[in-house]
């Protein structure tokens, strides 16, 4: 956990602000704001207010093509958040009124946090001069050119100061549940993580595993981080295109044509390989393993294990 934040203090209302911008990911935006609200259900008490905002007052379209409307917009500062979340795409440029009232923010002390493209937005607006921060994979080596003075890392996220980023997807999850930890406490956050039937919650310093993705379209990208965050409980192809906004077909073409698979057999392929990290990893029994990874039962497991590494589970733990 970083060292950078306040200690736990006592329950407070905390006003959380999360700008929303054309074509950012859903799936980014509510694994930075679910945290948020069940650390409130189950603290049984109100610790974070959210309110959605815009540019201005219009509707604002995501990444798969759903539309949200903003409960308020940027100008209406007058009661300014504790917290900013930005959400947006990559982008080459940052609108200036957008720019400005992130500044103001900033002098008066709020924290910003930047969530996929939104991390690249504060660099624009030179809020991250100074900090250590990261961004999206397929935007690392352009901001460390463009903004050489930010402490750039691959970790999973970043906690510096009043600065939280993360390159998106459940990256998100994590770098809030650290805050909610820092801000009320390692039980809560770890509560709020079981909540989500996630092992843990990972810290920053953990680097990210190499990105097979490169530049592909963000519908695939965020397909593969539901994938990761749905082990234990795998979501059907039709589920997961429901989820984007996109039908079963489209989602399937862009698995073919970026990581030559079927959604299915990729998915699997994820499970697997994280029952293989679990074997060699943890002592947990490999009927418990199964279920965490989304097997009916061991003998199905067992099965399909074989069929992907060529040796049972039991063999792969003695081995």
């Amino acid at each position: 956990m970083s060292d950078t934040l306040a200690p736990p203090t006592a329950p407070s209302l905390r006003r959380v602000g999360v700008v929303v911008l054309p074509g950012f990911s859903l799936l980014a935006e509510a694994c930075a704001t679910e945290p948020l609200a069940v650390a409130n259900q189950l603290a049984g008490t109100s610790l974070y207010s959210l309110t959605t905002l815009g540019l201005d007052d219009r509707a604002v379209t995501s990444g798969s093509h759903q539309v949200l409307l903003p409960q308020g917009y940027i100008a209406e500062d007058a009661a300014a958040p504790d917290v900013l979340l930005l959400c947006a795409p990559a982008a080459e440029s940052i609108d200036p009124a957008l720019s400005a009232w992130l500044r103001r923010l900033a002098a008066r002390g709020r924290v910003l946090a930047g969530v996929g493209g939104g991390a690249e937005l504060l660099a624009r607006a030179g809020l991250l001069d100074g900090y250590r921060a990261t961004v999206p994979w397929s935007r690392f080596e352009a901001v460390a050119r463009a903004h050489p003075d930010i402490r750039l890392s691959r970790q999973l996220f970043e906690i510096d100061r009043g600065r939280l980023t993360c390159g998106g997807g459940t990256a998100a999850m994590d770098m809030m549940m650290t805050l909610i930890a820092s801000q009320h406490g390692s039980a809560l956050a770890e509560r709020v993580s079981a909540h989500f039937v996630r092992e843990r919650v990972r810290m920053g310093d953990e680097p990210r595993p190499a990105s097979p993705l490169g530049k592909a379209p963000q519908s695939l990208t965020d397909a593969v981080a539901l994938m990761e965050a749905n082990i234990e409980e795998p979501l059907t192809t039709h589920e997961l295109a429901a989820h984007l906004g996109i039908s079963r077909r489209q989602l399937e073409r862009l698995f073919k044509k970026h990581l030559q698979a079927v959604p299915s057999r990729y998915y699997l392929d994820l499970r697997l390989r994280r029952a293989r990290r679990l074997l060699r990893e943890s002592d947990r029994p490999a009927g418990e393993i199964a279920l965490l990874t989304g097997f009916s039962s061991a003998a199905h497991f067992s099965t399909a294990y074989r069929n992907h590494f060529g040796l049972s589970p039991r063999e792969e733990r003695l081995g």
